[in-house]
């Protein structure tokens, strides 16, 4: 197992938990008080991308040997001339190649595109509490950035307010809220997505949707995530909400309805119960039932109304894999995200999110070689989005380069969320009002914040360009946690520009595995992509041999 530095100086970040491949902790809180590098990143923004106290001190990455196999064994190339893929309008002139036009605009869909600003997307946000406290921060800040959210699975089916008749909901009070909270704030780009589970689709929730937010959403069929191979987990406190969600049909552990259960609850021996989701596919015996199944589920979905569906699928081996590309490539959905081992969640059994499933860069890499093969056979692959631990530009820039052409965004589970802690924690210290309300969890500023300052103003340097962008007046309805995920979308932002910039790439489109260049052995036998000093070599050799 890989250990990952607790502590980068040359940043002034520090994990105060075990840190994972992705920078952050690995069980990352709500009222943490800093200071990881996506923590700072959304007070900051864009100043992260440099060394701290310039005019003081010099700096040497420490980052030139990679063990193991992951995206932190990918390194980026660097070229000394030519510039693709400038937008229109420019030149190649050094004047206009310059890292802020790069254009990192993305769009996928079939018939439909979605357009999104910045080429990132939310993992599914769904019936954790840390979802429903923080959706405010999450849903406005994804809308303003302009990138696409996903409610995930069973927020109809654990919502105490809903109401269900005949076992189809009909009134579905935070759905609606998640849904017209981000379609407040949201212009062309960007959009929300709707899961759905077995649970979900027992309670009609594609119906209401549909229903009531018509062609607006887009529907995503869940098969799994990169967390746990079993279905979605909260846990709950109170033995009578155990109670409801075992009577709307949840599998409920232990179970609340045997009087020993109870019992032991009422003396503190059980502190809580563990609601699961039921697994998918139990009854296809083999993949040609499963196949069937799928079809007939996004018929069925089309007539209903949805124009746009995608799968989300997670870190099950190469034949679940194949699976599905081959039957979102035969349907014709507009994305399928596929999310490696390891990914992160409000609950999953720990020793599970340890071992079970093909970590990440395996995975997506296996998934490239598996969407040739369709296309090799005519067959048009569905724009994909890679998931698994990605939180910083470079790891945006490797997964984008790996999956192209068909990845077109780079999905975010953990770490959009910590802007939303950190900037909910930082107004219910300057707003105490609004503290209850936004789920803030401290009394008064840390000395990480207050060194920024202590007016909002000081602190989030996106701060002025949210307000830019509502008006001045409205920033009092806009959550400090909103502000923090532009502020850290900022900052990936212009990384990802600097990256393709030194790459020569000026958009997107223009990104492939020619860009990466494997650091280790291990990584380039397992993945194909060259070790670093056999890249490119044959053509520096016909360099030294030509005569000029």
């Amino acid at each position: 197992m890989s250990n990952w530095k607790k502590k980068q100086d040359v940043l002034g970040t520090v994990n105060r938990g075990d840190p994972c491949e992705s920078g952050l902790c690995t069980l990352c809180r709500a009222d943490c008080k800093g200071k990881c590098e996506t923590w700072m990143s959304s007070l900051r923004g864009r100043k992260m991308l440099y060394p701290r106290d310039f005019g003081e001190i010099t700096s040497g990455s420490s980052n030139i040997t990679a063990e193991g196999v992951g995206y932190h064994s990918l390194r980026i190339q660097g070229y000394t001339h030519n510039a693709e893929g400038l937008p229109k309008g420019l030149s190649n002139s050094a004047d206009d190649c310059i890292f802020p036009n790069v254009d990192i605009e993305t769009k996928f869909g079939n018939e439909i595109k979605t357009k999104c600003k910045v080429p990132i997307m939310t993992g599914a946000l769904g019936s954790t509490f840390i979802a429903e406290k923080y959706w405010d921060s999450f849903a406005i800040g994804a809308a303003l950035a302009g990138f696409p959210i996903v409610i995930g699975e069973n927020v109809v089916g654990v919502d105490q307010e809903a109401v269900l008749e005949d076992g189809k909901v009909v009134e579905a009070p935070e759905l609606d809220r998640r849904i017209d909270i981000y379609q407040r704030y949201a212009d062309e780009y960007g959009d929300i997505f709707i899961q759905f589970n077995v649970e979900d689709t027992r309670n009609g929730v594609a119906e209401y949707v549909i229903e009531n937010y018509g062609e607006d959403v887009i529907a995503e069929i869940k098969w799994g995530q990169g967390a746990k191979d079993i279905g979605g987990e909260i846990q709950v406190e109170s033995l009578e909400y155990a109670k409801f969600l075992a009577n709307r049909g949840y599998v409920v552990d232990p179970d609340p309805t045997v009087k020993a259960n109870q019992e032991a609850f009422k003396s503190g021996a059980i502190k809580s119960f563990a609601r699961h989701s039921r697994l998918g596919g139990t009854d296809a015996s083999n993949p040609e039932v499963l196949r069937k199944q799928f079809m007939d589920k996004v018929e069925y979905l089309r007539e209903l109304g949805y124009k746009r569906i995608s799968l989300k699928t997670g870190a099950y081996g190469m034949r679940g894999l194949a699976m599905a590309l081959r039957f979102a490539a035969e349907a014709e959905l507009d994305l399928v995200t596929i999310d490696g081992a390891g990914g992160g969640t409000g609950m999953s059994p720990w020793n599970m999110m340890e071992h079970w499933g093909v970590p990440p860069l395996q995975l997506h890499s296996k998934a490239v070689e598996y969407a040739d093969i369709l296309t090799e056979q005519g067959m048009e692959v569905p724009d994909l989005a890679f998931a698994g631990g990605l939180a910083r530009e470079d790891h945006i820039f490797k997964a984008l380069a790996l999956g192209s052409p068909y990845v077109k965004l780079v999905c975010m589970g953990r770490a959009p969320m910590v802007a939303g802690f950190v900037g909910s924690n930082i107004e219910g210290v300057l707003r105490p009002e609004r503290k209850e309300e936004i789920n803030g969890n401290w009394d008064k500023l840390p000395k990480t914040v207050r060194e920024l300052g202590e007016s909002p103003e000081a602190i989030f340097a996106g701060w002025h360009d949210v307000a830019d962008k509502v008006g001045k007046d409205e920033m009092e309805n806009i959550p400090f946690g909103a502000v923090a995920m532009w502020t850290l979308a900022d900052k990936l932002s212009a990384g990802l520009q600097q990256f393709l910039a030194g790459s020569r790439k000026f958009q997107l489109n223009k990104l492939d595995q020619s860009d990466l260049m494997s650091a280790n052995r291990a990584t380039e036998r397992e993945i194909g992509i060259p070790y670093m000093t056999e890249a490119l070599d044959e053509e520096a050799k016909e360099i030294l041999r030509k005569r000029y």
